[in-house]
């Protein structure tokens, strides 16, 4: 598993949202904050 380290940008990556839209981080850049949140499915 790859390590974070503090004060470096994130790596890029793309998840769907919860409509099944592709989202990128790299959307969001030049944005103050930005927050993930990663919820478990439920069944």
């Amino acid at each position: 598993m790859a390590q974070v380290s503090l004060n470096t940008a994130a790596p890029d990556f793309t998840l769907n949202d919860y409509k099944g839209n592709a989202v990128s981080l790299s959307q969001f850049k030049g944005e103050k904050n930005v927050l993930l949140v990663f919820n478990r499915g439920f069944f």
